[in-house]
């Protein structure tokens, strides 16, 4: 196999890296690690090859192409009784071990290279090529991360809740129409996470109402509106009758929808929703009462009535 000097590998790693942030779609399984992925040139796109026993990933299977009849493992290598198979392990453990050879100081792991035909079954692996000494961890998926923490980080979005309006209020009567309504506003968070720029979106999308009767309606779409001066008393989508007098209060929960990009990239729907309770709105149902009355108030102006 080839062998590259460790600065180029590095520098190579550390590119792989950025584009696997930038650019690599995030996988739902990892991308089978005995194939290594090429492009159209026949060059190696970095697919990272897991080594057992070890938090390291190699960068490279040494294949020697996309038609390469042989697939690649990684196996650690110098340990237990190796040193006696390969000599090379005493050259190369001493500034493996010890982060001689790498530019940050990192320990490192020795690796072994394993093939095996395509051909063959059942497979048989055979040693490479090895021991070398290789530094530096799989490259995280940064979407991923962000991805499993973001319902979380809206949850703890400081959401604004809907304020409660009525008319009448804050008395009404018994037997008529009381019309109630919402007013929420979509609300954008920016944070940091993971060292990108996200930004959160809360969406009023339902409304849930508590008219403080026992009657709930709801999630709905409906969040109503006030009336004009001259209407109040129409029925509308959010209004209520009350039947009996009292003292209550209104409650409202407003049901929010996330959304969220990374570093201005796509809108990206957040799962769950945020529901936020509004503060309670106090009501008085009174009832009127009509009698009728007889005396003339001109006559008698201190009649009852009059």
């Amino acid at each position: 196999m080839k062998s590259y000097p460790l600065r180029a590998w590095l520098a190579t790693t550390i590119l792989v890296c950025a584009l696997s942030i930038a650019t690599r779609p995030a996988y739902a399984t990892e991308p089978d690690v005995s194939e290594p992925g090429w492009n159209q040139d026949g060059a190696g796109v970095g697919i990272w090859v897991p080594i057992p026993g070890s938090e390291n990933h190699f960068g490279q299977a040494p294949a020697t192409g996309p038609v390469d009849r042989f697939i690649y493992e990684a196996r650690l290598a110098c340990t237990g009784g190796d040193s006696t198979i390969f000599p090379a392990c005493a050259t190369v453990m001493p500034s493996c071990s010890t982060g001689a050879n790498d530019p940050d100081g990192e320990p490192g792991t020795a690796i072994y290279w394993y093939r095996a035909s395509k051909e063959v079954v059942p497979i048989a692996w055979y040693y490479f090529s090895g021991p070398e000494c290789i530094h530096g961890e799989k490259p995280r998926d940064i979407l991923a991360e962000i991805a499993a923490s973001i319902a979380h980080e809206f949850q703890r979005s400081p959401i604004v809740a809907a304020t409660i309006g009525s008319q009448p209020g804050p008395h009404t009567l018994r037997g008529k129409e009381t019309n109630v309504w919402a007013e929420a506003t979509t609300q954008t968070f920016n944070l940091t996470m993971l060292g990108q720029q996200v930004t959160i979106t809360a969406t009023p999308t339902a409304y849930t109402w508590n008219y403080g009767d026992g009657t709930i309606w709801g999630p709905t779409p409906t969040h109503g509106a006030p009336l004009h001066q001259d209407r109040i008393g129409e029925q509308t989508q959010t209004s209520h009758i009350y039947t009996k007098t009292g003292h209550l209060t209104i409650n409202l929960t407003t049901h929010f929808n996330g959304s969220y990009t990374v570093n201005n990239g796509p809108q990206l729907p957040i799962p769950g929703q945020g529901n936020i309770a509004s503060p309670p709105l106090p009501l008085t149902v009174w009832r009127a009462k009509t009698n009728l009355y007889a005396d003339n108030c001109i006559q008698n102006p201190q009649g009852i009535g009059c």
